[in-house]
């Protein structure tokens, strides 16, 4: 690792945050920096955030959503004949889930984002490894400007 430059220390170094289940110890005895090192590039490139989206993806966001209407639906459905109807609270946690499925239907995620341009770099790289190490670098500013 030692041959490494720090940019390329640092993008292992996030590579493994991001899709291996290691320590910060573990990714710093990896790489070949201190603990410190890595907890100060997690806090300033926002990895946490960067896996948070990764790891929940919009299919199983909303899926929940989904889940928790289904909830209350039954819920509703569940009381004697001629009081099967929202009550004012039920419906106004309706109106927002069925607001927050239309969105998250519409709406690009981070998550999306991020997996659409790791494709293209593992696309890229067999051809262009310079250039693939070039289109990452700008991906990662693009993506610490959209959170």
């Amino acid at each position: 690792m030692a041959d490494l430059t720090t940019q390329q220390k640092k993008d292992y170094a996030r590579t493994l945050y991001l899709k291996d289940n290691l320590t910060q110890q573990e990714i710093a005895d990896k790489v070949g920096v201190s603990r410190q090192t890595i907890i100060r590039w997690v806090s300033a490139e926002k990895w946490e955030e960067l896996k948070a989206g990764m790891t929940l993806t919009r299919e199983q966001q909303v899926a929940s959503l989904h889940r928790q209407v289904s909830e209350i639906n039954r819920v509703i459905s569940g009381r004697e004949e001629g009081k099967r109807f929202a009550t004012a609270a039920e419906a106004d946690t309706l109106n927002k889930l069925a607001t927050a499925i239309k969105k998250m239907e519409t709406d690009v995620g981070i998550s999306d984002i991020i997996s659409a341009g790791m494709k293209f770099i593992n696309w890229l790289r067999p051809f262009d490894l310079d250039k693939s190490k070039e289109f990452l670098h700008l991906w990662d500013a693009f993506i610490k400007d959209s959170l």
